[in-house]
C-alpha cells in the first residue's frame, strides 16, 4: 500500500510541476505503475520463496520482510522441527536395530511374500543366510528344510519347531528353534535361537534315566528270581549258600551304583575345594598301589597276578595336591581299578608321577589291556558309556568312573587325557596345574 501512496504522490508532483491536466489522469497513472512495479517484486520474492521450499535446505534460506519473513520464519521453524523428529527417529532406529543386532536370539523379518526384508547377524549365523546379499529372497528358497517348509505352511502356528542349523554336522550336531510371529500387514517375524545345549542336556537327562532305571532293573530281576528260587524250592544248604552268594554280589552291584550316583551328585552340588585342603602324592599312591594288588588277587583266582609298578619322580616324593583328599583318591582309584579290571591276567599296569612342561603335574596309569577304539574315545567320560556292555558288567563297573574322574578334574582345574590303541593297551592321565600342588614344607 505504501508502493501505492508512494506512487500516485509521484504522479501527483509530477502533473504540478509539469502543469498538466487532468492531475487525477497522473495520480492514477503513477499508482498504476507502482502497482505494476510492486507486483513485480512480490512475485520474484515469491518464486524465491517457493525455490527455497522446493529443497528445503536451511543453509539457503532466503532472508526477507513483511508478511514473506513472517511465512519464511515460520516454515523454518517447520522444518527445524521435522529435521530434529526425524533425526530422532532415525537414532531410535539405529539404537533398535543395534540392540536386536546384538541379541542372543536371531530375527527375521519377512514381508507378506515371505521375502527377508532384514535379520541380524546371529539370525544369519543359525540359518546360513546373508544379511544383505539374502534380501528380498523367498525364506522357503534358502531354507529347505521339509519341518520348515511345513512350518511355514501352518496359518497359526503355536509351537515352535526345532530344525538343524547351517553349521550343523553329524559329529556335532547345531539344533535351531524357530518361532513365528504374524504382525502388521501380512509381515511375519521369525525368532530363532540356539538349542543345542538345551536338546543335549535333555537328550542327557532321557539316557540317564533310562540307564539307571536299566542297571538298577537288572540286578532286582536277578534278586526277585533267587528269592523267588529260595521261597518256593526245596534246597539243599549248599545250593542255598550259593545262592545267597549270587543276591549278594547283585546286591553289592546295587550298592556300588547308588555310591557313584552319590558321588557325581556331591560333586555337581559342592563348592570348588580348597587349595588350603592338601594331599601327599606318597601316601595316595602307597593307598591306590594296595588296593590294586588286593584287586588283582582277587580277579587272578589261581592265574598269574598283574605285573603292577608304581613309581614316583624323586623330586616329587615329598609334594602336595592341594584339594578335596576324598576326591583325588576317588579319581586315581577309579584309573587304577579301571586298569586292573580291564587288563589280562599276567598283563603289566604302570602308574607314575612326574613333571609336566608349563610346571604341571602328572599322574599316568598305563595299562598293557586289549586297547579302546579311536571312536569310543571322545564318548568314555559320558555317565554309563561303555564300549563292551558284557566285559564292564562282568568285571563289576557301573559305567560311572570315569565321569566321576573328570568331574574330579574339573573341579580341581585339571583335565583327564585319554590315549588308546586296539591291542597296545592305553594311557589315562591325570594333569594339575601348578597352583593345585607343592612341595611339601
Amino acid at each position: 500500500m505504501s508502493l501505492l501512496a508512494f506512487g500516485a504522490a509521484c504522479g501527483f508532483s509530477w502533473a504540478v510541476m509539469s502543469d498538466l491536466q487532468p492531475k487525477l489522469l497522473y495520480v492514477l497513472s503513477g499508482a498504476l505503475v507502482a502497482g505494476l512495479i510492486w507486483m513485480l517484486v512480490d512475485a520474484w520474492r515469491g518464486y524465491r520463496v517457493r525455490s527455497w521450499l522446493r529443497h528445503g535446505d536451511l543453509a539457503i534460506a532466503p532472508q526477507m520482510s513483511g508478511w514473506w519473513g513472517v511465512l519464511l520464519d515460520r516454515a523454518r521453524k517447520l522444518l527445524r522441527d521435522r529435521e530434529r523428529s526425524i533425526d530422532a527417529g532415525e537414532q531410535r532406529l539405529k539404537d533398535f536395530l543395534s540392540a536386536i543386532q546384538s541379541s542372543p536370539n536371531g530375527v527375521v523379518m519377512l514381508d507378506a511374500l515371505a521375502q527377508i526384508e532384514w535379520c541380524n547377524q546371529t539370525a544369519a549365523t543359525h540359518l546360513g543366510i546373508h544379511p544383505e546379499r539374502d534380501v528380498m529372497q523367498r525364506v522357503g528358497n534358502l531354507l529347505r528344510d521339509p519341518v520348515f517348509t511345513a512350518y511355514m505352511a501352518v496359518e497359526q502356528p503355536i509351537e515352535p519347531v526345532v530344525i538343524p542349523g547351517h553349521r550343523h554336522r553329524i559329529e556335532r550336531p547345531v539344533h535351531i528353534s524357530v518361532q513365528r510371529h504374524r504382525y502388521g500387514e501380512g509381515k511375519q517375524l521369525l525368532l530363532t535361537r540356539d538349542v543345542t545345549m538345551l536338546e543335549q542336556a535333555e537328550a542327557m537327562r532321557r539316557d540317564f534315566v533310562a540307564n539307571v532305571s536299566h542297571e538298577i532293573r537288572t540286578p532286582l530281576t536277578v534278586l526277585s528270581g533267587f528269592v523267588e528260587t529260595i521261597q518256593t524250592l526245596s534246597l539243599t544248604e549248599e545250593e542255598q549258600k550259593h545262592y545267597l552268594s549270587l543276591m549278594a554280589t547283585q546286591a553289592h552291584r546295587m550298592q556300588v551304583l547308588v555310591e557313584d550316583l552319590l558321588t557325581l551328585s556331591r560333586l555337581e552340588g559342592s563348592p570348588v575345594p580348597s587349595v588350603l585342603q592338601s594331599l601327599p602324592i606318597a601316601g595316595l599312591m602307597d593307598a591306590c598301589e594296595q588296593e590294586a594288588r588286593g584287586l588283582s588277587a582277587s580277579l587272578a583266582q589261581g592265574n598269574v597276578a598283574h605285573h603292577i609298578h608304581f613309581v614316583i619322580e624323586p623330586s616329587l616324593r615329598d609334594c602336595l595336591l592341594l584339594g578335596e583328599a576324598r576326591e583325588l583318591q576317588s579319581a586315581l582309584s577309579n584309573l587304577v581299578s579301571n586298569a586292573v579290571r580291564y587288563t589280562p591276567a599276567g598283563g603289566d599296569v604302570h602308574v607314575s608321577v612326574d613333571h609336566g612342561i608349563d610346571g604341571s603335574l602328572l599322574i599316568e596309569v598305563r595299562d598293557s589291556g586289549a586297547g579302546i577304539a579311536a571312536e569310543h574315545l571322545p564318548r568314555l567320560t559320558e555317565r554309563f558309556y561303555r564300549v563292551d556292555r558284557s566285559r564292564s558288567r562282568e568285571s563289576g563297573g557301573t559305567g560311572l568312573g570315569l565321569a566321576i574322574v573328570k568331574h574330579v578334574m574339573q573341579r580341581h582345574g585339571g583335565t583327564l587325557s585319554i590315549t588308546s590303541e586296539l591291542g597296545q593297551g592305553s594311557c589315562f592321565k591325570l594333569i594339575f596345574p601348578s597352583k593345585r600342588w607343592r612341595q611339601a614344607a
